[in-house]
């Protein structure tokens, strides 16, 4: 019964309130120049498996400093979000330029197993002052190839952060790779990697409040985030099912 109750609490949360995919912390938002804003890396996974998704570091990725958890809100684990410390720091206005974040050798296997996400289009997600943003691990070459078997596998190690700032707040943020810095993941053999990112922040006119604007449109969110409310409904059907479900038969 404690379990249907909980499943019935988790339905309304997720009906009644929407519990926002795009959310907004108890802090003012608000910043200086030099200020730590908060960036959490959260999931990777296919494209187009968006049942699929795993923790940021559960891939071979590196960082300079320990990683640390966030303290997640009721909306984030119905969310299934996964926050950790991310590996850039995108201090407020402060501009990089080809920063390395962390320098990594990958093994034979850690290879193989970024080649295997790049070849199922694998994604990850992060969020910056709250603002989610996405982005592609690599890109598969078929150019010219016929044969799946002389496909090239890269690996994108730089990435580069575009920030749009009113005054002393975050406004948008968008994020690409640098199509000419890439690891190249074909063969099984151990290879170093630098993974590097830029910064550039530009200022907007755009008020604060209209911020979260551009998420209110469905277009604008990847459709493999919306799998999370199904994957909520189903579990909780699971439950109701096995909960009327007899312990054993009695003969009659």
């Amino acid at each position: 019964m404690e379990r249907i109750r909980a499943c019935l609490l988790a339905l309304t949360v997720v009906v009644v309130c929407g519990v926002a995919q795009v959310r907004s912390s108890a802090s003012d938002h608000r910043y200086t120049a030099g200020d730590e804003v908060p960036l959490y890396a959260n999931k990777v996974g296919p494209f187009h498996n968006p049942s699929e998704t795993y923790r940021f570091f559960d891939f071979p990725f590196c960082s300079s400093a320990p990683v640390k958890e966030k303290k997640e809100a009721l909306g984030e684990v119905l969310n299934g979000d996964r926050l950790v410390s991310a590996p850039y720091r995108l201090d407020f206005l402060g501009n990089k330029e080809a920063e390395v974040a962390c320098k990594r050798k990958l093994t034979k296997e850690e290879v193989a197993k970024f080649r295997t996400a790049v070849s199922k289009d694998y994604y990850f997600q992060m969020y910056y002052d709250d603002l989610p943003i996405w982005g592609f691990l690599g890109k598969v070459d078929k150019e010219g190839k016929a044969d799946p078997s002389e496909y090239k596998y890269y690996l994108f190690k730089h990435l580069i952060f575009e920030i749009l700032y009113n005054k002393d707040r975050v406004i948008e943020i968008t994020v690409r790779s640098d199509p000419n810095a890439l690891v190249d993941l074909t063969q099984d053999e151990p290879v170093n990697v630098d993974f590097m990112y830029t910064v550039k922040w530009k200022e907007t006119e755009t008020p604060f409040e209209k911020r979260m604007d551009k998420y209110s449109e469905s277009s604008s969110m990847p459709h493999h985030l919306e799998i999370h409310w199904f994957s909520i409904i189903n579990s909780c059907v699971t439950v109701l099912i096995r909960d009327q479900r007899p312990d054993k038969c009695v003969p009659n």
